[in-house]
């Protein structure tokens, strides 16, 4: 039974931290709502937040590889969610021709894959370093 258990610790442990990691995005985006945008059907927050999403559930996967308890899990998905948060903020400040933000508001679809791309690329890098 004890493996059961253990995965279904490790699913809600990723539902918990992509749920907390999403409510902490939609802060850091100041220019829109997410889920406001998602719903009138703008595709390029929709790739945005699909890339977070992914990136999260990457990093979770390589942190449920490395560790030996649910609990170290948990604080290496959590540190990984702030890793890619901290790639996000990065991402706006080098795009120093255009804002990314302004850019998903305006639904460039351009943005939303590479902010997909950055989300998901640096989520394996993060994950990868999980040792």
């Amino acid at each position: 039974m004890g493996p059961f258990l253990a995965t279904v610790g490790y699913f809600l442990i990723a539902i918990i931290i992509v749920l907390i990691g999403l409510v902490i995005f939609e802060f850091l985006t100041k220019q829109y709502k997410d889920w406001d945008e998602v719903k009138n059907g703008n595709q390029a927050v929709a790739m945005s937040i699909a890339g977070k999403i992914i990136g999260i559930c990457i990093v979770l996967s390589f942190a449920i590889y490395h560790s030996f308890t649910v609990w170290d899990t948990l604080i290496w998905g959590a540190f990984g969610m702030v890793l890619q948060m901290a790639a996000y903020i990065l991402f706006e400040l080098f795009t120093r021709k255009f804002s990314v933000e302004t850019n998903l508001k305006a639904n460039n679809t351009a943005v939303g894959i590479i902010s997909m791309g950055v989300s998901i690329g640096l989520a394996f890098v993060i994950g990868a370093s999980i040792t």
